[in-house]
């Protein structure tokens, strides 16, 4: 299926979902096939696993309806299945208050394993904004983003953009407001 055939978002709503999408392992699988569709052995490869242990991820993401089987072709008898991701993007339900973000746990273990010759940019800065700078800016950063998803070549190797905004003044006046 062709990337401009796949549905824009899927939305986490299971718990079968929700544990596919919380292991690391099966998080740097969709991000291998967020690009281009790919085999077991090729995201084996990729991610750095044996081929069971990523058709058992693979099997997991698939039922899970994460990731589909896009084309097979026969290789010397055997059927090869090409796995691409089942939508363009993940949505995750709300972590909650005092539960772990999973997107910020594989983003750190990303950024923990990245080896220490890896160009890295790593920032953070401390914003003073008012509720409609805040939208502002996070549409402006979701919008650069998609910009540069765009012009991403999948013949080179990944490059990951993580981006977290929160806004614990608006947290601290809805709070007020409901007492």
């Amino acid at each position: 299926m062709p990337p401009e055939d796949l549905p824009e978002t899927i939305h986490v709503t299971t718990d079968e979902q929700l544990r596919a999408v919380s292991n690391l392992t099966r998080h740097r699988i969709m991000a291998v096939l967020r690009f281009e569709p790919a085999t077991i052995t090729q995201i084996a490869e990729r991610v750095g696993l044996a081929k069971g242990s990523s058709s058992y991820h693979v099997r997991l993401l698939e039922r899970a309806g994460l990731v589909k089987v896009v084309r097979t072709r026969k290789v010397r008898g055997v059927t090869e299945r090409y796995y691409a991701m089942a939508a363009r993007t993940i949505a995750l339900p709300d972590p909650g208050e005092g539960a772990p973000d999973v997107l910020m746990r594989h983003a750190v273990a990303d950024l923990e394993a990245s080896s220490a010759q890896s160009e890295r940019h790593v920032g953070m800065a401390h914003l003073r904004l008012t509720d409609e700078q805040f939208a502002e800016l996070g549409a402006r950063l979701q919008a650069l983003a998609d910009e540069y998803r765009k012009l991403s070549d999948p013949t080179l190797p990944d490059t990951s953009l993580v981006f977290a905004l929160f806004h614990p003044a608006s947290r601290a006046r809805e709070e007020g407001d409901a007492k």
